[in-house]
């Protein structure tokens, strides 16, 4: 008879786990505009060089990978907007997309950009996609990734493409 319950039991368990599915979306509008105003106000400290503000939106454990593939801390960002090695001297957001999971969330967009990198320009359209996290209450990026896009016409097969994306280091 136990055999028999915890068999039932497991059965339970599993179907529950398979009918459950993975995670839906939520539709909870102030949490997604929570979000596009975050990344708005992180591309307007970027332009003015607000290190207290850049500090409260990146959390202490962000991380993303720069375009040599070497992993870019949160410490890194900071002193290197500081600096002024990484200045972005203007720019405006494209369409924005964002998904929010719970206490996690999804934004992605594009964005088009005027940026000195270590004295040369870096300006260009790139899109990008951040993954926030919602701690004590607050919203804050934990990674981040983007790509330059390119301004040429590229063929893929029958189908010729305007705008693909360019992973730094790799070629056509």
């Amino acid at each position: 008879m136990k055999k028999l319950i915890a068999l039932v039991l497991f059965a339970c368990v599993c179907g529950g786990v398979v009918l459950a599915g993975p995670p839906q979306p939520s539709n909870d509008l102030t949490a997604v505009n929570a979000i596009k105003q975050l990344e708005q106000e992180m591309g307007d400290a970027m332009v003015r060089v607000d290190i207290d503000k850049l500090n409260q939106i990146y959390a202490d454990d962000f991380a993303t990978v720069g375009a040599s593939g070497k992993i870019i801390t949160k410490k890194d960002l900071l002193r290197d907007f500081a600096s002024l090695h990484d200045k972005l001297e203007s720019f405006e957001n494209g369409p924005m997309e964002v998904q929010v999971f719970g206490d996690v969330a999804v934004a992605y967009g594009s964005v088009t950009e005027k940026r000195m990198r270590d004295g040369k320009d870096t300006s260009g359209e790139f899109v990008w996609m951040d993954l926030l996290e919602k701690r004590d209450g607050k919203w804050l990026v934990v990674r981040s990734a983007g790509a330059r896009v390119k301004n040429e016409v590229v063929a893929t097969g029958a189908k010729a493409i305007r705008g693909h994306v360019e992973f730094p280091g790799l070629r056509p």
